[in-house]
């Protein structure tokens, strides 16, 4: 239940916030209802956060296949840290793939650049495994990217109120695939109008869904691509994955890779997963 309420943590918390800013007469009865809306906003992030955390005794992790094609980098993966992300919305093991060749972060010039400046956009994403699609959200904007000093204050700015909403506002365009077996699988950023699929669609391994894009909380256009163990990022909880790839030197791994390293996908998911 806790997790069903703390969806509506960004409501209260705006609602609090009016109450306190309207109530020009100094404390009254309005400004200690704000009070009470912000404090129980703040107590259904963190209660929401600590609700979606893994269980101690966890499943192994589930191999599927690397989500895309060609040359990519790991960022804010989990053979790092953990949490990669944060346990709020599932991303406990979530894992950010970046294009070779975008342009490096600047202090101030330019402060910001059109997403098609980057390789990653527009790059394929495909099924890591026989799947079905349970949701998926187009429409939002590419917008440009936040690598500079003013873009990345621009960014918390914008993170915040984005935080303040429904998922989708810090997803972007994203789709929902179930695995089976109480895996889903969540591609996030994605290109608008991109996405080949829709709910009901049934894929398969390496089966092309969508493209990379910049929309949504994104620096820069890249995959957030996570599992976790429901469809609803909201209550559910991330899972442990594993992927079978190339290093930059050629050798085929078994896990995740490391932040900073790049990678190409060694081969496909040779057992096909089902409902």
């Amino acid at each position: 239940m806790v997790k069903s309420l703390a969806r509506y943590h960004g409501a209260l918390l705006v609602a609090g916030a009016a109450c306190i800013l309207v109530n020009w007469r100094g404390l009254g009865p309005l400004w200690f209802v704000g009070v009470a809306l912000v404090v129980t906003s703040v107590l259904l992030l963190q209660l929401g956060t600590r609700a979606q955390r893994p269980p101690r005794e966890e499943r192994p992790p589930v191999a599927v296949d690397v989500p895309a094609q060609g040359s990519w980098k790991a960022l804010n993966g989990p053979a790092t840290k953990v949490p990669s992300h944060t346990h709020r919305l599932a991303q406990t093991y979530a894992i950010d793939l970046v294009g070779p060749g975008a342009p490096e972060p600047v202090w101030f010039w330019p402060p910001a650049r059109r997403p098609e400046a980057y390789p990653a956009f527009g790059a394929p994403l495909r099924a890591p495994a026989d799947a079905r699609v349970v949701a998926v959200h187009d429409g939002a904007r590419d917008h440009l990217s936040r690598t500079s000093l003013p873009g990345v204050l621009y960014l918390v700015a914008e993170g915040f109120v984005r935080s303040l909403g429904l998922p989708r506002h810090l997803l972007g365009n994203h789709l929902v695939l179930d695995l089976g077996d109480g895996v889903h699988a969540v591609f996030a950023h994605l290109r608008r109008d991109s996405l080949k699929v829709t709910v009901g669609d049934r894929v398969t391994a390496g089966q092309p869904l969508a493209e990379c894009g910049n929309s949504g909380n994104s620096t820069e256009p890249h995959l957030h691509f996570q599992l976790m163990d429901g469809p609803d990022i909201s209550t559910a909880r991330g899972l442990r994955f594993t992927w079978h790839y190339r290093d930059a030197d050629g050798q085929e791994q078994e896990g995740v890779p490391a932040d900073g390293v790049r990678f190409t996908p060694a081969m496909r998911l040779s057992r096909a997963r089902r409902d």
